[in-house]
Parts: C-alpha cells; sequence; structure tokens
C-alpha cells in the first residue's frame, strides 16, 4: 500500500485505477469515526470500473500511523481518554491537511469526496480549505457544532461506553446502533465478518478517542454558504447516531445541495442498501460531469 507522510505521521491509502492511462474521474472514500476501510468496500466494488478509488486510513486508524504520545497510549481508560479529548485529540483541520497529504503523494489534482460521519465533516472541511474537491457525497454525516442536531445520549453510551465482555462482544454492541434490528436479524454470517473486519482494521481505542475528538469539537456550520463544489447529501431516516435532522440542515445551507432522505435507513444505510447508494453517487457524479463539460463547451472559443 502506499504511504504519505504529514507531520511525520505515516499515513496509508489504497489507490485503485480504472484504466491503465490514468484518464478516469477519482472518487476518495473517508470513514466513519473509527472505522477502517471495509466500511466502503460495497461502493469501492460498484464504482471501481468507472473511477480511480483512492480509499485513506483515517490517522490512527488500519496500517496509518496514529501520532499519538506513547505515554498517552499506554494510560488506563479512564485517565487516557479525557485526556486525550482535552489535549492530545485530532482536529478537523489536520484530519483535512492529512487528507491533502494523501492526494499530493497520490498525484490527483481533483476528486470526488464521499464521506460517512466523520468522514463528511472532513470533506465538507477540505472542500472549504482546498481546491482538489471537484464534489461531495456526505452520508449520515452533520456541519458540527452547536447548532447541529446531537448524537442521542443512549447511542453515545452505546458507542464510548466501558467495554462490555470480549473483544468481539463489545465490538458487537457497539454496533447496534449504526444498523436497524431487522437488517442485523437477516444478516448474522455478515455481521460476524464484519466484526473480524474491524478488529483487523478498525482504530485503536486511543486513536478512535482523539478522532472522536474532531468530531465532536469540529464545526464547519458558518462556512457552509462559502462550499461552491455540487454536494449530494445522503441520510436515513433512522438514523440513531446523527439524526436526520442534519441532513436538512446541510441541505439547506450548502448552496448546490442534493438531498437524498432513505426513509427507513440506518447510520449504515449505505451497507444495507448498498446498491441504491452506489446508483445515486454514481447518477450524481454523471450528471456533475455532464454538466462540467457542457461549462466547458460554452466557454471554450468556437471555430469559424
Amino acid at each position: 500500500m502506499p504511504r504519505a507522510t504529514r507531520d511525520g505521521v505515516s499515513l496509508s491509502y489504497d489507490h485503485e485505477r480504472a484504466d491503465s492511462d490514468g484518464s478516469s474521474e477519482t472518487i476518495v472514500f473517508l470513514q466513519g469515526l473509527g472505522f477502517g476501510r471495509w466500511l466502503w468496500r460495497w461502493q469501492r466494488q460498484a464504482l471501481s470500473d468507472e473511477y480511480d478509488i483512492i480509499a485513506p486510513d483515517t490517522r490512527g486508524t488500519g496500517r496509518s500511523d496514529a501520532g499519538l504520545p506513547p505515554l498517552v497510549s499506554r494510560l488506563p481508560r479512564r485517565l487516557r481518554n479525557p485526556l486525550i479529548s482535552r489535549v492530545a485529540g485530532y482536529s478537523l483541520a489536520g484530519l483535512a491537511a492529512d487528507l491533502d497529504a494523501i492526494l499530493q503523494d497520490a498525484g490527483v489534482r481533483h476528486a470526488h469526496l464521499v464521506g460517512a460521519d466523520l468522514g463528511g465533516l472532513i470533506a465538507q472541511e477540505y472542500a472549504l480549505e482546498y481546491t482538489r474537491a471537484a464534489s461531495l457525497t456526505l452520508i449520515g454525516s452533520t456541519h458540527g457544532g452547536p447548532d447541529a442536531a446531537p448524537m442521542p445520549e443512549e447511542t453515545r453510551e452505546q458507542l464510548f461506553g466501558a467495554p462490555s465482555g470480549s473483544d468481539r462482544e463489545t465490538l458487537r454492541n457497539r454496533m447496534r446502533p449504526a444498523f436497524s434490528e431487522r437488517f442485523t436479524n437477516r444478516n448474522p454470517h455478515l455481521m460476524d465478518r464484519i466484526i473480524e473486519w474491524r478488529r483487523e482494521q478498525d482504530a485503536t481505542g486511543a486513536a478512535r478517542t482523539a478522532q472522536a475528538a474532531a468530531l465532536t469539537g469540529g464545526s464547519v456550520s458558518d462556512r457552509l454558504p462559502q462550499l461552491t463544489v455540487p454536494t449530494l447529501v445522503i441520510h436515513g431516516t433512522d438514523d440513531r447516531v446523527s439524526p436526520a435532522t442534519n441532513a436538512r440542515l446541510l441541505a439547506e445551507r450548502i448552496p448546490n445541495t442534493q438531498l437524498e432522505l432513505l426513509e427507513g435507513g440506518s447510520h449504515c444505510v449505505f451497507i444495507e442498501n448498498d446498491d441504491h447508494v452506489a446508483t445515486l453517487i454514481r447518477t450524481a457524479l454523471e450528471e456533475g460531469l455532464e454538466a462540467a463539460t457542457a461549462v466547458d463547451d460554452m466557454a471554450s472559443p468556437r471555430r469559424t
């Protein structure tokens, strides 16, 4: 896997090319809080024949270094988490800078950013501060800040509470708010596989806490009107992690936005309804590229 470096921290990413000549548009998939690259396996498979794919390991996830002070990571959880949250947590600006280092390393000048929850917030920050974002797709995300709809307290306790039982039992319990009960009951073998992917690729406890600091402390709310790239907002109406109100707030404040509310959809709607979400992304990108081509044609000098 290729690697980029920022501030002495090694950042790993996948880079799949649809065409050997490098002529395809690029999609970058940005993970949610604590999740590894496995999160986007369905969308990557659906779109990799048409688009180049970049899938970074968020700092502290998968093969990317955490960049946290070694002594902090070794502290007991009850001491470590408050310290990381107040002092050593990641910032939204820093995670966006990580993304830019990866795109520079990959030689990508323009990319379509697809992000879930924290990944969607990173995508917004990146599009506001850097020039490589061609479009945004925000799934189960938020703009952050005090006026965003907060995570329900019951969900927060389940996601961030103390470990319960074995490693697998803890992961299974923490996954429940992200999926619908119906999907979980109908797909027991898939849920078992997801647990193993999580054990292999997800962020460690310390890095997950550091990522959470960026999610809870970051906000782009007051800058949303400055977002000029085409934006697709996808959100499940039954999202128990990020209430669907956040999707409506994003659509109201970002000037060029298409809102898709999926009835009954969960936080991981891109897994439970993977084909539909992949089609929404593909259609939005195709329509955006066609519009951009039409503008370019109008702006180009005509031959007489």
